[in-house]
């Protein structure tokens, strides 16, 4: 059923891909990962979904990330080696594989909290799909392989050690650095166990969507005791990667008409599951240049654009600027503060570290 679900998603996005999301509408369709439809001057969801309601119980406590240390793998002291050589084969490869990665981790912290929940191919006490066929993560997250390869590894070095939520972490701490020729360096804490429960129906709630109004992403960010600035910080990350064609906005009010020109002409009128560069300036670069993107109103996603508001839009200026490194030792800070999303420390009922990171033990 969910799979007829995604598929029937699929097929309206694509067929609606040239209507635009207005933002401020007040309108969220299954939360913010489906345009609305302009219908009699106002907006409605397609396919019949209901307007997600936009609750927001205030903000969540920082994420102390107790129980994490850096250089936690004494008894492996080659386990971060082992990662990182995985990781740079992998983006030589294929720079676009380093944006998966990042966005792996992502997408994992924002859903039960980094646990590695996010490569389960099924949950524990629950026959349903799991996240990774969420409407957020089905056939757009990538890196998967990486991590079982980098797993694979350490089990030979050293078995049953390494979680797989933390080779998740290192992996998009070691992209952030190779795709960013070494500005963006940071030491990742380390002791995350892995999770048992994943669930398709828990992604898009946490996880802001790329039609996402500036409220929905600070609430959303808040919910995980993330603030405003890291908001901004981590939405640099759009520097790098592709996006879906039917996630891409073209006529938004003000759009850089070369941008929009182009978008149309490589996503069709009909949007899709075919992809574009997020950054068409510097795209396997992990770098400021989005900011100024942000500033010129030459991004794809409407989430993105929506940065330009006053609230946000000094830090915007301050990053486009690219003075120093400011952007850059900040998103790393960001990064770590992500990764102390709601871990699980201590070993029981639903915390363990498993053998192969698709499977729970």
């Amino acid at each position: 059923m969910a799979a007829k679900l995604g598929a029937l998603i699929i097929t309206l996005l694509a067929f609606l891909g040239s209507v635009e999301c207005q933002q401020g509408s007040g309108i969220l369709c299954l939360g913010g990962w489906v345009r609305p439809v302009p219908i009699l001057g106002g907006l409605i969801c397609p396919g019949g979904l209901r307007p997600s309601p936009k609750i927001f119980k205030g903000p969540s406590p920082a994420p102390s990330g107790a129980g994490l240390r850096v250089g936690y793998y004494n008894s492996c002291p080659n386990a971060e080696d082992i990662v990182r050589k995985v990781v740079r084969d992998a983006v030589d490869k294929e720079p676009g594989m380093g944006a998966g990665l990042i966005r792996l981790f992502f997408h994992d912290c924002f859903v039960r909290g980094c646990d590695a929940s996010v490569l389960l191919v099924n949950s524990s006490g629950s026959s349903d799909p799991s996240e990774m066929f969420g409407p957020p993560n089905r056939e757009s997250l990538r890196g998967f392989g990486v991590i079982d390869e980098a797993k694979a590894a350490l089990e030979a070095a050293c078995p049953n050690v390494v979680s797989c939520a933390d080779i998740v972490a290192f992996a998009a701490r070691d992209a952030s650095s190779f795709l960013s020729n070494g500005r963006v360096n940071f030491a990742m804490p380390a002791g995350r166990l892995d999770g048992r429960v994943s669930l398709a129906s828990e992604t898009t709630d946490p996880l802001p969507g790329p039609f996402s109004d500036l409220e929905t992403l600070k609430n959303r960010f808040a919910a995980k005791g993330l603030n405003t600035n890291d908001m901004v910080t981590l939405s640099g990350a759009h520097t790098i990667g592709h996006a879906r064609c039917m996630f891409v906005s073209t006529s938004r009010p003000g759009m850089n008409a070369t941008l929009a020109g182009e978008l149309r002409q490589r996503c069709g009128g009909g949007g899709g599951n075919s992809s574009v560069k997020l950054d068409y300036k510097t795209p396997d670069v992990l770098d400021s240049q989005y900011f100024q993107n942000v500033k010129d109103n030459a991004v794809l996603l409407d989430s993105d654009a929506a940065l330009r508001a006053t609230e946000t839009a000094a830090l915007v200026d301050t990053y486009a600027a690219g003075l120093g490194s400011r952007w850059e030792m900040e998103f790393a800070a960001a990064m770590v503060k992500m990764g102390n999303i709601e871990v699980k420390t201590s070993p029981g009922a639903d915390a363990e570290i498993r053998k192969k990171c698709s499977i729970y033990n």
